[in-house]
């Protein structure tokens, strides 16, 4: 049988569902029923739970059947009625969902009280009872769910390698250490799973912990699984109000957290127990964009590939290269281009950065997903009139590489000509949500094709002229990455596609900075290390919880938080800008510092003197 959970998981980032249970719950269905048998009792409302999470995005439905064995059963006197509970359970999903949705079949533990007295041997069969059911009525896969201990791990692998004939997965439930309920460790565990004959298509992290906790122990699993990744965290710890368990997790939250398991390398993503169809809904909408993140290996001609064209020396394409190149401490301050129209007050800034020695300045595009006056026309403003050259972003997440490429076009025709290439927030992290990310290729992809234009060719290998454009490359590195060993490992792509100059998110801590670094050092490529100089407390907070690669030490947040007035933060912030500059010049090609709230004077006060 295809593997078609294989498939969606080498093609993209795949949505999961949420809970079951509590969405039963939450219907008052009281909890000494028997949730699995409403399959044959009550099967609108699992059918309308599962419908409702398919309109919300997923694209693996969780069939009703996690009790579903013989020896949970029984306790309900529905042994007998096993084959038609799990058949019904594998109808259901398949009826709420259309021709591309998975099925998966759920096969929970079978519990510490109803394993006892019972042989190796029949609880292998018991869980094997289970499966064949479930495969018989058309489930994709298996889904050993919520596993708490290596024994119910064990148990449930035999009976797959005996009874099942399709794919399946395995999902633990441990703490934050990656510590399952009966305190074993679950990462040497996966040498065992690699011995298996009968592979798993995937291993999965669910129920037991939260968001947060959860974030924590994948870290400790991306490093020891050599197989795809699924995290399904509960929607928090719950609470018991007026009698009801209500779990506080919000979708939003919920969906930062989907966003950093992704980032950290996590193949799908869904929800556990208190997870809704509205948490699913907002998880999908902003998922969706990062799925398909394609990147360009090579630049394939349409045609016949015209010949290459000599490459401009690196210190000729710009003012800034030239200084880079030549080993002069750079000084930029990034400007955010304005909302409206009106670019009077932008050159205004620009040109007081010229005059207080500000090699260039650094422009966004559609920063957190917000939609401003094009950046290019900012820098063809700045350049022209404020007399100073610009640092141009260049976005994958709005435009196509059709378009991206007309834009490099006219970058090379107006002579901006130092870039930094970035892949993009996912509109989600914005204010239009609703609006889609195109994502045709990420940083590294059109780094590649910034480098074959530099050598004379377009994205189809054609010839763009006589000229070659001349970019100075930059892309932009994450010192705090939650996986530092893939950041490193795209540093180095970055650097294979054709990046000059490497510029960092803003750093608070030293200690990453120099992992970085180093392997810039190895790259031989300049770093220009990121600087924001906190306004405030609240500034401070906002930054740590709310901006993707931010991470401020305690210690830092103790000393905003003991300045007491909003000035006194300020000056604080600036301190400790220049605190952090002080003891990375020697280290840094340069630094960016940011002007927070557009206040280009804090971001020249840091740089003073420098």
């Amino acid at each position: 049988m295809s593997d078609l959970l294989r498939a969606k998981l080498n093609d993209h980032i795949v949505i999961f569902d949420g809970a079951m249970g509590t969405e039963l719950y939450n219907r008052n269905f009281f909890l000494n029923s028997c949730y699995e048998n409403l399959n044959l009792t009550n099967p609108d409302a699992v059918l309308g739970i599962h419908a409702a999470y398919f309109d919300s995005g997923a694209e693996v439905l969780t069939t009703n059947t996690y009790g579903a064995n013989r020896l949970k059963l029984s306790r309900h006197g529905l042994a007998e009625q096993i084959g038609e509970i799990n058949r019904a359970g594998v109808h259901l999903a398949r009826r709420a969902g259309d021709e591309t949705t998975l099925v998966a079949g759920s096969v929970g533990p079978l519990g510490r009280e109803q394993m006892s007295g019972h042989s190796q041997e029949e609880l292998i069969e018991v869980f094997g009872e289970q499966i064949g059911y479930l495969q018989s009525a058309g489930a994709d896969f298996i889904l050993g769910e919520s596993m708490p201990s290596l024994s119910d791990a064990r148990l449930f692998l035999k009976a797959v390698e005996k009874y099942s004939d399709i794919p399946y997965m395995i999902s633990f439930a441990t703490d934050r250490d990656l510590t399952l309920a009966f305190g074993e460790d679950l990462a040497p565990f996966m040498n065992e799973i690699k011995a298996l004959s009968k592979a798993p298509t995937a291993i999965g992290l669910n129920c037991g912990i939260g968001p947060e906790p959860m974030l924590a122990a994948l870290e400790k699993l991306v490093k020891v699984s050599s197989y795809p990744i699924i995290a399904q965290p509960n929607a928090g710890v719950p609470k018991s109000i007026d009698n009801r368990t209500i779990y506080m997790c919000s979708p939003e939250y919920l969906t930062t957290y989907a966003i950093r398991f992704v980032s950290l390398g996590v193949r799908g993503v869904g929800g556990c127990c208190g997870t809704t169809p509205e948490h699913i809904f907002d998880l999908a909408r902003s998922v969706r964009p990062m799925r398909h993140t394609p990147r360009v290996k090579e630049i394939t001609s349409i045609a016949e590939k015209s010949p290459e064209l000599p490459e401009v020396p690196v210190a000729e394409r710009s003012k800034l290269a030239m200084k880079i190149s030549r080993g002069d401490f750079i000084k930029t301050v990034e400007i955010t281009p304005p909302r409206g129209f009106s670019l009077d007050e932008t050159i205004a800034k620009a040109a007081a950065c010229k005059a207080a020695g500000i090699d260039a300045i650094n422009l966004p595009d559609g920063p957190r997903a917000s939609s401003r006056i094009s950046s290019l026309i900012t820098a063809c403003e700045i350049q022209g009139k404020a007399g100073i050259e610009t640092i141009l972003h260049c976005c994958c997440r709005d435009k196509n590489l059709i378009a991206m490429q007309a834009d490099l076009l006219g970058c090379a025709r107006m002579g901006v000509n130092n870039i930094l290439f970035i892949t993009g927030d996912p509109p989600k992290l914005g204010d239009y949500p609703f609006a889609s990310g195109v994502f045709d290729v990420d940083s590294i992809g059109i780094l590649k094709v910034a480098s074959a234009m530099n050598r004379g060719l377009d994205i189809g290998g054609r010839s763009i002229g006589k000229v070659p454009t001349g970019f100075f490359a930059g892309a932009g590195v994450d010192p705090n990455a939650i996986d530092i060993t893939r950041e490193l490992n795209r540093m180095r792509e970055k650097a294979e596609a054709g990046a000059n100059f490497f510029i960092t998110q803003p750093i608070f801590s030293i200690e990453p900075l120099d992992v970085v670094l180093k392997e810039a050092a190895k790259l031989n490529i300049p770093v220009i290390a990121g600087v924001w100089p906190l306004a405030s407390y609240r500034n401070a907070e906002f930054m740590q919880n709310e901006v993707p690669g931010v991470v401020i030490p305690d210690q830092v947040m103790r000393r905003m938080g003991s300045a007491e007035s909003k000035s006194a933060q300020l000056a604080t912030g600036i301190e400790i800008a220049r605190e952090t500059i002080a003891a990375i010049r020697d280290r840094v090609a340069g630094v960016q510092v940011s002007a927070p709230f557009g206040k280009v004077e804090t971001a020249l006060a840091v740089l003073e003197g420098i």
